[in-house]
């Protein structure tokens, strides 16, 4: 850590001069050897704008400030689309310190944390602990854009496909179910994600033809599994108006005999906010979903305008818990709680609870000591084609 420090440029930007050396003796006893000060935030812009040298690495900016404060010294440096590293301190509240994250967020500015006052070398050493060198910027690639139509043949050439990215059960770290996400195995470009094609079919209002494509593909490999002796069920996001299509039960009923999976083994995962844009008719399709054994999961919860009765009322299975309530959460006490009301709410209503974005083993011990039901993510896995599944289950299996 200390080796680490001493090649970094800090600046220290605190109005109180003996707060200012206390911050100065800090970065000193954990091997800081660069430190500028200054007394105020036009200092502090000037000393971060390009051409000062040498470039500051990391700053420390107190929110208290004179001649522009510590939030108006944010929106400039975000102004500035410099690689500063931020840390901001304060005499505030966590609730408020866990805000100006937020907005730091927002602004798209590099934030390594905040720090309540006193400021102890203690506490700088953990948000510095975040703190990782800045990667060689690569040269953008061309991400290439195509129209409905090409999509369209994508389709028909059946060049689309599923690849499933394991759910865990976090009481037994056992594999429970799969999720699909669609890829595009395109023949010059190689395996492209959803940013390459959804666009065009939500322009033209035919989610539904990549939504069926993925049914048929996903009930299809999901009866290879079994015949292989995993019995894994798989569960897929889907369109509000493919939902609403009056042909939709009469459909998936069709596919799921085809193959002979039985409903069971199926979820169907819909946002938070179709949900809440519901007609008596869609609430009545759900309804006659869950009574024939499928599984209702709402996705991305949180991120819309929750009507708790409402949801209450959805006969749903499962309720997937966005990842930006879950990545940090086991960090930052306010994300914590959030996490835990939606737990909470879960369990009281006796549904089963997925965490979305796992990307951290401090994340797993989090969800796991708060009782989550099941957790996905990079941490457990990425989403992989349907052939490397039971080999990457083989292994997994080798650890519980």
């Amino acid at each position: 850590m200390q080796s680490a420090l001493q090649n970094l440029h800090f600046l220290v930007a605190e109005a109180e001069p003996v707060q200012r050396r206390a911050l100065i003796e800090a970065l000193g006893q954990l091997g800081a050897s660069r430190v500028t000060d200054v007394p105020d935030g036009p200092t502090a812009l000037r000393t971060l704008q390009a051409g000062f040298t040498p470039k500051v690495d990391v700053a420390i900016i107190d929110l208290a400030l004179g001649g522009m404060d510590g939030l108006e010294l944010l929106r400039a440096i975000a102004a500035l689309k410099s690689t500063v590293r931020l840390i901001v301190i304060g005499a505030q509240p966590a609730g408020v310190l866990f805000s100006v994250e937020t907005l730091a967020q927002a602004y798209g500015v590099e934030l390594l944390g905040t720090v309540a006052k006193p400021v102890t070398s203690a506490k700088l050493k953990t948000v510095l602990d975040n703190f990782q060198p800045a990667a060689h910027p690569r040269a953008p690639s061309a991400s290439p854009s195509f129209s409905f139509a090409e999509v369209g043949v994508g389709l028909q050439q059946r060049q689309f496909e599923p690849f499933f990215q394991p759910k865990i059960e976090l009481a037994t770290g056992q594999v429970k179910g799969l999720e699909t996400f669609a890829r595009w195995r395109h023949p010059e470009h190689g395996v492209l994600g959803p940013s390459a094609f959804i666009d065009a079919l939500e322009q033209n209002n035919r989610v539904d033809f990549l939504d069926w494509t993925m049914i048929e593909l996903s009930v299809e490999r999901c009866r290879q599994y079994h015949d292989r002796g995993i019995p894994i069920s798989i569960s897929l996001n889907l369109a509000s108006e493919t939902l609403a299509n009056p042909n939709f039960i009469r459909q998936v009923s069709s596919c799921m005999k085809r193959h002979g999976v039985l409903p069971d083994y199926l979820t169907f995962e819909i946002t938070e906010s179709s949900i809440l844009k519901f007609d008596v008719d869609f609430i009545e399709r759900l309804v006659r979903l869950r009574m024939m054994g499928f599984g209702l999961a709402i996705d991305d919860y949180g991120t819309g305008r929750s009507n708790l009765q409402l949801l209450a009322r959805i006969p749903f299975s499962e309720l997937k818990i966005d990842r930006s309530f879950v990545d940090g959460a086991s960090k930052k006490r306010p994300l914590g709680t959030v996490l835990k009301s939606c737990l909470g709410l879960a369990h009281s209503l006796d549904r089963m609870s997925v965490a979305v974005g796992v990307e951290t083993r401090q994340d797993w011990d989090f969800l796991q000591g708060l009782g989550c039901t099941y957790a996905q993510g990079y941490h457990i896995a990425n989403p992989m084609e349907a052939g490397a599944f039971p080999g990457w289950l083989e292994d997994w299996q080798h650890f519980f």
